[in-house]
């Protein structure tokens, strides 16, 4: 399975960014609000740049099936980063080749999705955290194990083993830009 494949050789840069953004730190209410606007702006830069080529490259083949107009998450992001009194002063680019690719990139995407979810609910919890709306980590609510779900079955139902890799380097690149961020 596809999804399995990207699991286990993306492995290295998940730890990679939980070790950036001091995850560890979540679960034991260590977690700060410089932190927490680190996870932010690496990840609004990261939809600002990548998001509307991913959905241009796969809105034809796997707009509907993947429901697409309901994954977009940079205007949720969007109001995190505002209200964070966040900006963006330096250029960046993110190229993908094709739809495998876009795939691959989407796959980051939905995981930092579902790993945000439980991100959100730990640090409602969290001193310093209340006030917080969580727009981008809370973004599919009590939805997103199914959104999770069907983005695997997706992907697993339809992109064949020799094109495993071409998927994988599209999460690779995004997992570099997301990791490149200064």
């Amino acid at each position: 399975m596809l999804s399995d494949y990207l699991k286990q050789k993306t492995a290295e840069y998940h730890d990679a960014a939980e070790l950036l953004f001091n995850s560890q730190k979540i679960f034991s209410k260590t977690f700060t609000l410089e932190d927490y606007k680190k996870i932010i702006y690496n990840n609004y830069l990261m939809l600002f740049y990548a998001e509307d080529k991913i959905f241009r490259l796969l809105e034809d083949k796997y707009g509907e099936k993947l429901h697409l107009v309901d994954r977009k998450k940079l205007p949720l992001i969007e109001k995190d980063f505002q209200s964070l009194h966040l900006s963006n002063d330096q250029p960046y680019s993110f190229d993908i080749e094709n739809e495998l690719e876009a795939l691959g990139a989407l796959y980051v995407i939905e995981g930092s999705t579902l790993g945000g979810n439980v991100i959100a609910k730990q640090l409602f919890k969290t001193e310093g955290f209340e006030e917080l709306k969580f727009n981008f980590f809370g973004c599919y609510q009590e939805n997103t194990g199914l959104m999770w779900k069907n983005f695997k079955d997706v992907i697993d139902s339809y992109i064949e083993e020799p094109n495993y890799d071409q998927v994988l380097s599209g999460a690779r690149k995004i997992y570099q830009f997301l990791l490149g961020i200064s």
